[in-house]
Order: C-alpha cells, then sequence, then structure tokens
C-alpha cells in the first residue's frame, strides 16, 4: 500500500517546481496532483514491504529445501550406479 505521506511529499516537491506565475493556484494543483498520482499508483499491484520480505524467507526456505533434495536425489541415483554395476 502506498502511504499518503509520500504522496503528499511528491506533491509537495512537484508545487515547488512550478513557475512563479503558477504558484498562486499551487495549493489546488497539489490537491488534484495527490489525488491523480494516488490513483495511478493504488491501481499498481504493488505489495508493501513486510509481504515482499515474508515470500522472500518462504523462497529462500524453498530453494534450500530443493537443494538439499537435488544433493539426495544425487546421492541415491549414485548409489543406484554404483549398485548396478557402474551402468
Amino acid at each position: 500500500m502506498i502511504r499518503p505521506d509520500h504522496i503528499e511529499a511528491l506533491s509537495q516537491r512537484i508545487g515547488e517546481l512550478l513557475p512563479p506565475g503558477l504558484k498562486e493556484g499551487a495549493g489546488d494543483l497539489r490537491r488534484n496532483l495527490r489525488a491523480a498520482i494516488g490513483a495511478q499508483l493504488n491501481r499498481l499491484d504493488l505489495v508493501n514491504n513486510d509481504d515482499y520480505e515474508v515470500q522472500r524467507e518462504v523462497l529462500l526456505h524453498a530453494r534450500e529445501q530443493l537443494d538439499q533434495l537435488r544433493a539426495r536425489v544425487d546421492a541415491l541415483e549414485a548409489e543406484l550406479s554404483r549398485l548396478r554395476g557402474g551402468d
């Protein structure tokens, strides 16, 4: 989820970049920018950092298990090959 303070900071920075002649309407422009930026960002399929970290940990654990299973299968295949006489 996009934090409202980030959207506010972005709209504030954009408002500061306005030429002097447009600064009178900067408040309205910032409100409109905030609404437009928020709407566009909310349309994106984003995840928050906590959800990302949880999924990252799950993936790392799954990868470790997969590596262990690959090593085990390789060892079993080598043992089977040895028992068959090195086919």
